[in-house]
C-alpha cells in the first residue's frame, strides 16, 4: 500500500514542482499521470497498530495542513505530502496529519467535502478517520485535532506544524478557504493549545512548534507559544510556495530520532533554505529558530523599549515623526504599500538598530534577540532579518491596529501606538500614565495643519526642484518622496508612474530636492508604474503591478547600490482583503504574458486614479527590468508627506519636458 500510494504521490509532485518552478508541464498533464497508474489504494485504520508510548524515544509531529488555494489552485499541499513520502520513518517517528479547507484536492485521495486525519509513519500513510467538512480558521476545529493527535498518538517529543497562508500578528494563519477565508488569530491558537496543553513557560509540553506560512516569526507569535512549546519556527517575510522541504527536514529526523527541538529547528531552516536555492526563490527568504525558554528577557526589553518610546513621545512632540522615519528605513515584510496591502510588520532588532540613537533600551532588545533566536537563514535581499518581526503601523488604519491591540505582546507599544494614531490611549491607559508619573499627554503634531498642501516648489541652479518647509519638518514628516506623472494634454489624462525616493534631504532645516534624472523603471524597454516598498542602505526593493497572463501580480524587484543593477527576484499576489499574505512567489518563465499597468486619470478634472492596462510583452529568457529614458512628452513632478498617524499632504508640481532623452523643468 504504501509503495503504491508513494509512487502516485511522487509523479504527480513531479509535475506539480515543474508547474511551480518554472517547467512546461501543465496541471492537467500531471493529474493525467496520476489517473492512469491504475493502481488502487487501501487504507489502514487500525490505531492500534500504529502509535508509539511516551518513554520510548518517539518523535510526533501534528501537521495542521489547511489546503486553501495552495493546493486547489496549485497542488502545493500535494507536493509536500509527496516529499513526505519520500521518507522512511522508523517505528518510533509519527506525523498525524489533517487536512481540510481546500475547495479542491490535486491528488485523488484528500477529500474537499472532509476534515480528514491521517498517519504517516514506518507502515505508510493510512486514513485514520474523516468528519464533515468545518472551519480550519476556528478554534474548535484546531482544538479538536489536536486533543485528538495527543490522544492517539502521544510521544516524548511533539512537533506542532501549520500549513497554509499567514498575516502576522493581526491576522494568523490557516485561512480556510471553505469558510471565506477566516483564520485562526493568536488569541483561538492559544486557546485551543491551552485546552490540550495548560499554559506553561517553565515546563512546556511541546519541543516545537512551525509555521510553514508567510509572515509567522513575530515577537508576538512568540510570546503565545513560549506558554505551550520550546522552540518556534517561522518566517518574517512572505514565503515563496515550494515552502518547507519536507523530505529534508523529515529526513534528517528519521535519521536522528533522538535529536530535540532546536536540532529539529536547524533542520527545518537548513533544508527550507537549500529547497529554495533550488528553485530560485532564496533571495528574499526568511526563517528563524526561537528559543522560546529564552524569550522572556526578550519580552522584557521590548517591554522596556515601549516604555522609554511612549515616555519620549510625551516629551517630544516630533518623537512620532522620528520613529516613522526609523520604521521607514527598517526592513519590513510582506509589502507594506498601496498596491500590495499593508502587513504592517517590520524587523525588530533592524528597528532597535535604527532608533538606537534615541531609545538606549534598543541595545537590550539587540542583545535579547541574539540570545533567543538560536539561528536563521535569510536571501541577500533580506541581509537585515534579526528572526523576529514586531508590530509597526505604516498605513496608520485604525482597524488593524484594534485587532493588534487583542493580540499583541505588552501594553507599552500598544498604548504608544493608539497616543501617535488617535491622540487618545488604549483601555487602560490612565492607569498606565499612572504608573510612568505622566500628568498629561501633550498634542501631537498633525500634518494635515502645518499648511503644506500644494507647498510651491523652487528649482535649483542644477534644474532640479526644490521644497523648503523649514525646520518644523522634522518634527512633522514620518517620510518623503516625490511622485512622477505623464501628461497627454490632447486626450485629457494624466498617468501616475510611481514613487521613488532619490532625493537630498535636509532634515535639519527641512529642505529637499529631487535628484530625477530623466529616467524610469521598465520591464524590456516598456515603462512601468512603481511603488517603493523596503527602502535600505545596501538595496532597494520595488513592487511593480502587473498582469501576468491576465492575472493580477506585483512584480518584486530589487535595485542594489553595491552592483548597480535591477534584478527581478519574481511576482506575488499581494494581500487580501481578509489580511492573507500569498504564499506563492511566481517566478517569471518564457512565454508568460506581462500586461504593464499605470494609474490613469483626467488631467482637467478631479476623478481618482484607476489601473489602466498599457504594454503586452512576452517572456524570454532575456527578459529584465532597469532604467530606459523617459518617453518624449510633458510629465508632472510633486512631493508626496505623510506622518506617522498615515496622513498625507502633497506639493505643488513642477512640469518637466522630455525630448530626446534631455528634460527641461518649469514650474
Amino acid at each position: 500500500m504504501k509503495k503504491n500510494l508513494l509512487s502516485l504521490l511522487l509523479v504527480m509532485a513531479m509535475c506539480l514542482s515543474l508547474v511551480a518552478c518554472g517547467g512546461e508541464e501543465t496541471l492537467d498533464e500531471a493529474e493525467n499521470v496520476f489517473s492512469e497508474t491504475g493502481d488502487d489504494v487501501s487504507f489502514d485504520t487500525d490505531k492500534s497498530m500504529t502509535s508509539n508510548k511516551p518513554g520510548d524515544g518517539s518523535w510526533a509531529v501534528y501537521w495542521y495542513l489547511c489546503g486553501s488555494d495552495l493546493e486547489s489552485n496549485g497542488g502545493f499541499a500535494t507536493i509536500d505530502l509527496a516529499e513526505m513520502m519520500e521518507v522512511e520513518l522508523p517505528e518510533n517517528v509519527n506525523v498525524v496529519i489533517q487536512t481540510g479547507g481546500s475547495s479542491a484536492w490535486q491528488n485523488e485521495y484528500m477529500d474537499p467535502d472532509k476534515l480528514q486525519r491521517w498517519l504517516y509513519n514506518s507502515e505508510g500513510l493510512q486514513l485514520l478517520e474523516e468528519q464533515d467538512t468545518a472551519n480550519m480558521g476556528d478554534d474548535q476545529t484546531l482544538y479538536e485535532f489536536l486533543a485528538y493527535a495527543n490522544e492517539n498518538y502521544p510521544a516524548d517529543k511533539v512537533a506542532v506544524t501549520f500549513w497554509n497562508h499567514g498575516g502576522g500578528s493581526v491576522n494568523g494563519a490557516a485561512f480556510d478557504e471553505l469558510h471565506d477565508l477566516d483564520s485562526l488569530d493568536l488569541a483561538e491558537m492559544y486557546e485551543a493549545f491551552d485546552a490540550v496543553w495548560p499554559a506553561d513557560t517553565e515546563n512546556p509540553a511541546l519541543e516545537l512548534v512551525g509555521f510553514d506560512t508567510c509572515l509567522m516569526a513575530t515577537v508576538d507569535v512568540a510570546a503565545v507559544f513560549q506558554n505551550f512549546a520550546k522552540y518556534l519556527v517561522g518566517s518574517e517575510e512572505v514565503e515563496p510556495g515550494n515552502g518547507w522541504y519536507y523530505s529534508g527536514w523529515l529526513g534528517e529526523l528519521a535519521e536522528d530520532p533522538d535529536m530535540d527541538g532546536a536540532g529539529l529547528g536547524r533542520a527545518i531552516c537548513d533544508t527550507y533554505y537549500e529547497g529554495c536555492e533550488a528553485v530560485g526563490t532564496q533571495d528574499q527568504t526568511t526563517l528563524s529558530l526561537t528559543d522560546l525558554t529564552k524569550l522572556t528577557p526578550l519580552l522584557e526589553a521590548y517591554e522596556s523599549f515601549g516604555e522609554e518610546a511612549f515616555v519620549a513621545a510625551t516629551e517630544d512632540p516630533g518623537f512620532f515623526a522620528e520613529l516613522g522615519r526609523a520604521a521607514a528605513q527598517s526592513e519590513n515584510y510582506g509589502g507594506n504599500t498601496r498596491e500590495q496591502g499593508y502587513t504592517n510588520m517590520v524587523d525588530l532588532g533592524h528597528l532597535a538598530r535604527q532608533t538606537a540613537w534615541m531609545l538606549p533600551s534598543a541595545q537590550s532588545v539587540c542583545d535579547a534577540l541574539e540570545e533567543c533566536v538560536l539561528y536563521k537563514v535569510n536571501g541577500m535581499y533580506r541581509s537585515e532579518s534579526t528572526g523576529l518581526s514586531c508590530y509597526y503601523s505604516y498605513n496608520g488604519d485604525i482597524d488593524d491596529f484594534n485587532g493588534y491591540i487583542g493580540v499583541g505582546a505588552g501594553l507599552a507599544f500598544k498604548h504608544l501606538f493608539a497616543y501617535g494614531l488617535t491622540g487618545e490611549l488604549a483601555e487602560g491607559g490612565e492607569e498606565y500614565l499612572d504608573s510612568l508619573n505622566i500628568q498629561e499627554l501633550p498634542e501631537i503634531v498633525s500634518l494635515p495643519d502645518m499648511g503644506w498642501d500644494n507647498m510651491p516648489l523652487d528649482i535649483n541652479d542644477d534644474g532640479f526642484t526644490v521644497l523648503d518647509l523649514g525646520p518644523d519638518a522634522y518634527d512633522a514628516l514620518a517620510g518623503i518622496d516625490f511622485l512622477l506623472y505623464y501628461v497627454d494634454e490632447e486626450s485629457d489624462q494624466m498617468m501616475l508612474l510611481g514613487s521613488d525616493n532619490d532625493m537630498e534631504a535636509d532634515w535639519e532645516n527641512g529642505v529637499f530636492s529631487d535628484n530625477f534624472r530623466g529616467v524610469w523603471g521598465a520591464i524590456d524597454g516598456h515603462l512601468v508604474y512603481m511603488e517603493l516598498s523596503c527602502p535600505g542602505e545596501d538595496y532597494n526593493l520595488y513592487s511593480v503591478p502587473i498582469l501576468l497572463n491576465d492575472e493580477e501580480y506585483n512584480l518584486q524587484v530589487a535595485y542594489d547600490f553595491t552592483t548597480e543593477e535591477w534584478s527581478i527576484l519574481g511576482a506575488a499576489k499581494g494581500l487580501d482583503e481578509s489580511g492573507m499574505a500569498s504564499k506563492e512567489l511566481r517566478l517569471l518563465e518564457e512565454g508568460d504574458k506581462i500586461t504593464t499597468i499605470w494609474k490613469l486619470a483626467s488631467y482637467s478634472g478631479d476623478d481618482d486614479f484607476e489601473m489602466y492596462t498599457v504594454d503586452d510583452l512576452t517572456v524570454t529568457a532575456d527578459t529584465s527590468f532597469g532604467e530606459i529614458d523617459l518617453y518624449d512628452g510633458k510629465y508632472i513632478l510633486m512631493y508626496e508627506m505623510w506622518d506617522a498617524a498615515g496622513n498625507f499632504v502633497y506639493s505643488d508640481s513642477a512640469d518637466i519636458d522630455c525630448l530626446d532623452g534631455e528634460m527641461t523643468t518649469t514650474i
